[in-house]
């Protein structure tokens, strides 16, 4: 009986990780993809402009990824140490990318030749996403983890499935950021971005699909979970994903402000639903279960108490955030500190 109960916090652990996880990448994913299309500008009104829209969310954005890292570490601290060990030139990439954007983001605004800070926070958006697809392209891939220890090489992470992983997370971000930019922007700026929302959409798309084909050649666990009992139901997550792809290009086609952002977010969200099913019963493929690496079951449930408290107060506040600073902006110092 106590093994079940402990089977059952596990799963609701993986499910708030999930969730956690999925809060991040929807709002961190249009901070770092607008950050990336700041690289594509000449203008510095329009550079500036373009970190407004962030001004006073950014920082909010991030803390779901603080949030992620300290509940992976309480409730699967077998899969932390693992999956840390292996990723370790990732994530570090990606902190050192996220600091960037910050140390650039506060020192622009005094600074009196601002392209150098408008680079740092470019660069930064960049390096930070194509880590995180690096370190998803490896945990999709499998990394060499035998009896919870990492057994590879610091370059584990890396390979041509990584890489194309890595190039479709970035070009993701940057169809969230055109299309946030799309919402709270006017004129030829607007219209930059809902160009850059056209392109983006095509690449994610593209090499999602060219990521859909390859994981199930690549490992024959998940094509056997997706295909290996005759239609499963999982395929109507890559059915809404389609379905909302051809209308977020029609909202473009048709110059409506808010619906390319939402049909965006439902790509996300449809991508990450069918990545946790492919996954699920694992942290990362092949050797770190979910089962095996959760932490006691006091641990998970007094981390509920907490977790359970802390996540509808961070919603709350986000909510609030965007209520506050809701609207168009046309004024680059507009919701700078």
């Amino acid at each position: 009986m106590g093994m079940d109960i402990h089977a059952f916090l596990a799963v609701i652990w993986f499910g708030l990780l999930g969730l956690v996880l999925m809060l991040y990448v929807v709002l961190d994913g249009f901070d770092l993809g607008v950050g990336m299309i700041t690289l594509t500008s000449r203008n510095e009104r329009h550079r500036g402009i373009m970190m407004a829209t962030l001004g006073s969310i950014w920082d909010g954005n991030e803390t779901w990824l603080v949030l992620l890292g300290g509940a992976l570490f309480g409730a699967f601290p077998l899969a932390y140490g693992a999956i840390l060990h292996a990723l370790y030139i990732p994530i570090m990439a990606m902190i050192f990318g996220l600091m960037f954007r910050a140390v650039a983001f506060e020192f622009r605004e005094n600074a009196h030749r601002k392209r150098a800070w408008d680079i740092a926070f470019g660069f930064g958006s960049l390096l930070a996403a194509l880590a995180q697809g690096f370190a998803l392209g490896a945990l999709i891939s499998g990394l060499p983890i035998h009896d919870g220890q990492f057994s590879g090489s610091v370059f584990s992470w890396f390979s041509p499935f990584s890489v194309l992983v890595a190039i479709g997370v970035a070009a993701g971000y940057m169809l969230l950021g055109a299309t946030y930019l799309h919402v709270k922007t006017v004129g030829l700026l607007q219209a930059g971005s809902r160009r850059i929302a056209l392109w983006a959409a095509w690449v994610t798309v593209l090499l999602g699909l060219a990521v859909s084909i390859w994981t199930p050649i690549k490992i024959p666990a998940i094509a056997a979970k997706w295909f290996g009992t005759g239609v499963s139901p999982l395929l109507i997550l890559p059915l809404i994903a389609g379905l909302s792809f051809l209308l977020l290009l029609r909202s473009l086609h048709r110059r409506q402000e808010s619906a390319p952002f939402g049909w965006s977010i439902v790509i996300f969200i449809m991508s990450l639903l069918g990545l946790a099913a492919s996954l699920f019963p694992y942290m990362a493929l092949p050797g770190v279960n979910l089962y095996t690496a959760a932490a006691p079951s006091n641990t998970l449930v007094f981390m509920l108490t907490g977790i359970g408290l802390l996540i509808p107060i961070m919603l709350v506040y986000n909510a609030h955030q965007y209520m506050v600073f809701r609207g168009k902006i046309t004024d680059p110092d507009y919701g700078q500190h």
